[in-house]
């Protein structure tokens, strides 16, 4: 398994979560300050009930944003389904949905994902940690997946 560690150019992640996933947001977000990144956390701040679409637009917006160098965002709500469906509708989001490390390095080999989307109800922190490890360290391998990739941006 690749090693996760930021680099100076590349060192912030943006994170949003509804109410459903606030508890696991906060544990990846201490997580990667562990790990030397600087977290950016759109909301929710509170357990209190939010609704996933806000959120997802917050995060989607700030993982494109130009300043954020790294550009890559985790989304986290009960199930991650909603949390992912809505991230997905903010144009230039390449949001997937993940339940383990093969899904993580795949989406950024071959999908060139610019976000994930966990479930706080159904991923417990250990598997989060690996998943979050393999996106933030996997790099796209591009060639003959640029095409498939631009052409998933043109539907846009």
């Amino acid at each position: 398994m690749a090693t996760l560690a930021a680099s100076a150019k590349s060192n912030t992640v943006i994170i949003g979560s509804d109410h459903g996933g606030f508890d696991l947001k906060v544990q990846i977000s201490d997580y990667l300050k562990t790990k030397g990144f600087e977290v950016e956390d759109v909301g929710c701040h509170t357990a209190t009930r939010c609704d996933y679409p806000d959120i997802a637009g917050l995060a989607g917006r700030a993982t494109l944003d130009d300043s954020n160098t790294l550009q890559r965002g985790i989304v986290v709500c009960g199930s991650g389904i909603g949390i992912s469906i809505a991230a997905n509708k903010v144009p230039g989001v390449r949001c997937a949905l993940l339940h383990d490390h093969y899904g993580a390095v795949m989406c950024r080999k071959h999908n060139n994902a610019n976000m994930i989307a966990l479930g706080g109800r159904t991923t417990g922190i250990e598997i989060a940690k690996e998943i979050v490890d393999a996106f933030l360290s996997t790099e796209f391998e591009g060639g003959r997946h640029e095409g498939r990739v631009e052409k998933i941006m043109s539907m846009c």
